[in-house]
């Protein structure tokens, strides 16, 4: 399997954007192409760790790509743009353009361009949420960023930050904005509220006893889906805290996750019905 890193380019200044202090970049894991499988495309799952947009969690990185890479899915995950380097709408903007890097190369990646999904977690959900639901929003078309190449072919969400309202993640959306922190870009980054028809399929898991982002985050934003006739499938668990990743024993802190079976023997399933999902006939 090749893994490397590589700086993604995002021409900030051409959209008029301050670009950040450090540069966003994408790690591959692709798998490799050999005997009978020589000719096959293969989907891939861009991935959006949370850290509340103030870092990006390595839990929720690579343990999650390898789980796609065992389906057989070459995966991407990004490091963008967190408060300490820069504000919105960096990391929408290098979101957009890694979606498009996976497209651009899907022929020398055997990748299917037609079959790529974005997967996020927490904050990371909210902004792999942002790149299906704002696809065609004013702003983002002013970006230049509402063409096909860019909108994903489908969510996966994991306890995502949705709302700014009473039950939003305050300080992520203040990570979020910044400087740049108003009614106005709140109402815009409150997900709920711009959903309509042309988003993509959605996936959106929780946990109802999440104390960091409530449950209704998930709730609110399959409502507003369904509402829309985006196709959804969303799963709510009673038990587990904010931030299972995989839910798997790679992954569970000790003394915090690890003591509870239920997460490991039921709330781990999210990935493989997540693969059902984007394995559906649509």
């Amino acid at each position: 399997m090749l893994v490397r890193t590589v700086s993604l380019f995002t021409d900030y200044k051409a959209h008029g954007v301050s670009a950040p202090k450090q540069a966003a970049s994408l790690t591959e894991y692709v798998l490799p192409a050999y005997g009978d499988v020589r000719n096959i495309l293969r989907p891939a799952i861009l991935i959006c760790p949370g850290g509340a947009y103030a870092w990006v969690s390595e839990r929720e990185g690579e343990p999650v790509a390898s789980v796609f890479n065992a389906a057989g899915y070459n995966a991407y995950v990004l490091n963008y743009t967190v408060a300490k380097n820069g504000s919105f709408p960096c990391a929408l903007m290098e979101a957009y353009e890694a979606i498009r890097y996976i497209r651009s190369n899907a022929k020398s990646q055997q990748t299917d361009p037609d079959r790529v999904w974005i997967c996020g977690f927490s904050a990371g959900g909210h902004l792999a949420a942002s790149t299906g639901i704002l696809w065609k929003h004013p702003f983002t078309e002013e970006l230049g960023y509402s063409k096909k190449e860019y909108r994903p072919d489908g969510m996966i969400l994991g306890y995502p930050v949705i709302s700014a309202g009473t039950y939003g993640h305050k300080d992520s959306f203040r990570n979020l904005l910044g400087e740049r922190y108003c009614d106005e870009l709140l109402s815009m980054n409150s997900l709920e509220q711009q959903v309509n028809g042309a988003v993509p399929p959605t996936f959106l898991w929780h946990t109802a006893a999440d104390k960091s982002v409530p449950v209704q985050n998930t709730l609110l934003l399959a409502d507003a889906l369904t509402k829309n006739g985006v196709e959804t499938e969303v799963h709510i668990y009673p038990r587990g805290a904010h931030g299972l990743s995989t839910a798997r024993y790679d992954v569970l802190s000790p003394g915090r996750f690890d003591n509870d079976p239920y997460i490991k023997n039921s709330v781990s399933t999210w990935t493989q019905d997540a693969i059902r999902f984007i394995r559906a006939d649509r």
